[in-house]
């Protein structure tokens, strides 16, 4: 294993560190215990959005804090769900009287445990909603779910949702925002190699040289199938296939397409891999007119890419334009 560590032990809280370091005029960290609030924190009057999960997928969910996105978000250790002590601490932060939502991606350690922080903040008066993240269509059930996973559309569901709680909408209409966006985005991922976490120090699957993994989780959990490795596009159009049909999207949709990296594919390749999704898309009819290409909601240093697509209308694209202020995304201030 060769990384850019020290101790194995100390990964999330050095990398917790560095982060504040590099973005302290946006964010304040708590260290103890950990969790990342807006600088600004609490807004008075404002819905406060808490987002969190296993460290290992950066920038989610650290990288999303700031205005017009995520007023906190909570890292647990490498693939493992942050305990409701941080959670709660972070939702307390970020109450600024008009409720807080929670975002949750469907797994079991972080529904269990978010649901726990909710109950204790609500015995303190704290009005705490949830919304379950489950864009992946790869498999119903994994190692990890019940149900579908929650993978890169979870940046959506912030970004939008965060839109909407900073244009002043109640907690109410905040929620309906996050779920309609989680209702009508569809994802779906490949692997080309696995990851090594690094406390196992080991790659957490086998691929063979010429082997992919479709339909892979952001933790390295099994997908659809393995097969022989494939050109870019024919493994495109094996993602978007199940995209489409699930929704199903139709000719005259406006969709936001995003690709997203897994951490360890180079922009070059991920770009190939957006030039033959939109021309799929546009030949179904289908109109991209948001796009978003990079490493969101990455797997550690796993070879890979993931497709989003959501559908669009006039309301999700005002939020989605609207100013955001980040460490990962910034437009519009």
């Amino acid at each position: 294993m060769k990384k850019l560590i020290n101790d194995p032990k100390n990964v999330v809280d050095e990398a917790v560190v560095g982060f504040e370091a590099a973005h302290g005029d946006i964010v304040t960290v708590s260290h103890d215990p950990i969790y990342i609030v807006r600088k600004d924190a609490p807004v008075s009057g404002k819905v406060g959005i808490v987002s969190g999960g296993g460290s290992g997928h950066e920038p989610l969910h650290g990288g999303f804090v700031g205005f017009g996105m995520l007023d906190a978000a909570v890292p647990g250790p490498v693939f493992t769900s942050p305990t409701p002590d941080p959670i709660l601490a972070a939702t307390k932060a970020v109450d600024g009287g008009a409720g807080v939502l929670h975002i949750v991606k469907n797994y079991t350690g972080d529904v269990l445990n978010f649901e726990t922080a909710a109950d204790l903040a609500a015995a303190e008066d704290i009005e705490v909603r949830s919304v379950i993240i489950d864009d992946d269509v790869a498999v119903k059930d994994s190692l990890y779910t019940a149900g579908r996973r929650g993978v890169a559309g979870t940046v959506l569901v912030e970004k939008i949702a965060g839109a909407a709680a900073e244009r002043g909408d109640d907690l109410d209409a905040v929620v309906a925002v996050a779920e309609k966006v989680n209702a009508q985005v569809r994802t779906m991922g490949v692997a080309l190699t696995p990851c090594v976490v690094p406390h196992a120090g080991e790659p957490s699957f086998v691929l063979a040289d010429d082997e992919i993994e479709i339909g892979i989780g952001i933790h390295g959990e099994p997908g659809r199938e393995r097969i022989k490795l494939e050109p870019a596009d024919a493994i495109v159009d094996r993602l978007l296939a199940p995209i489409l049909e699930d929704l199903p999207f139709a000719s005259g949709d406006d969709v936001l397409l995003l690709v997203n990296g897994m951490g360890g594919t180079p922009q070059v390749e991920l770009y190939i891999v957006f030039r033959r999704a939109a021309e799929v898309l546009a030949e179904k009819g289908i109109t991209v007119t948001r796009t978003l290409v990079g490493n969101f909601v990455t797997s550690l240093e796993m070879q890979g890419v993931s497709i989003s697509v959501l559908k669009l209308d006039d309301e999700l694209t005002e939020l989605w334009d609207a100013p955001v202020q980040t460490a990962a995304l910034r437009w519009g201030r």
